[in-house]
């Protein structure tokens, strides 16, 4: 009798591609723009080498996005390829009410709306309801899980995907901001791509009432960045 555990098909490779685009940094949406309170952790003398940016950055996947962010993102995608507009709008609704400080909510509504016109240029973005998403207005995680529900790609693959995107761009911030030299980024994410697969795990089996969005420090310092003398990123 055969016991081994069934192989599981591969994501098309234009598909896999298109994720990774989506996923990526480099797109045009602002991201690079935002620090998400790390730079703020540096002023305030509580980031200052490669461990102490690693730990910080694992903490904020773990309390942060694996609670939040990726857990709407996912069950966007659901939602999206279902036409389900009221969940979509309940799911919206929920990351703008969870935003904890001003330049928080500004970024995911900036990063939001920014996808979305990007998507307006984007010949295999031409069947979406970019118009319904434009109307929200919406949040990032929204958008982004729009742009990829017309991909094969599972839920779970998007979340990862999007969650090292995130890590990329976080650890851009970090060289940056404390500095570091680009091998210690390396190893930044190095730890961060360890640390991904169970935060989207942690993700995806949240239900509605078991997402949170209570990281009480990085709302401190986020307010505290709002009136920073000097910084380099709008958050």
């Amino acid at each position: 009798m055969n016991t081994a555990a069934p192989a599981l098909s591969a994501l098309p490779a234009a598909s896999l591609l298109r994720l990774i685009w989506l996923a990526s940094p480099a797109l045009p949406v602002g991201g690079f723009s935002y620090s998400e309170g790390l730079e703020a952790a540096v002023d305030a003398g509580l980031v200052s080498n490669e461990a102490e940016a690693a730990d910080w950055l694992v903490a904020q996947l773990q309390l942060g996005q694996a609670r939040s962010d990726l857990a709407v993102l996912a069950q966007a995608v659901t939602a999206w390829r279902e036409a389900n507009l009221e969940r979509i709008r309940q799911l919206n609704d929920w990351v703008l009410h969870t935003r904890e400080t001003s330049e928080l909510r500004l970024q995911s509504e900036q990063m939001g709306r920014s996808l979305v016109e990007w998507l307006r240029h984007d010949e295999a973005a031409a069947s979406l309801p970019l118009a319904e998403c434009a109307a929200l207005p919406p949040t990032y995680p929204v958008a982004l899980a729009l742009a990829a529900s017309s991909s094969d790609a599972t839920p779970r693959d998007i979340a990862l995907a999007c969650a090292f995107g995130w890590a990329e761009n976080m650890m851009q911030a970090a060289i940056k901001a404390v500095p570091l030299g680009q091998s210690a980024g390396q190893r930044i994410l190095a730890r961060l791509a360890q640390a991904i697969p169970p935060a989207v795990e942690h993700a995806l089996s949240l239900a509605d009432g078991e997402r949170q969005a209570f990281t009480p420090m990085l709302a401190i310092l986020s307010c505290q960045h709002e009136v920073q003398y000097s910084r380099l990123f709008r958050s």
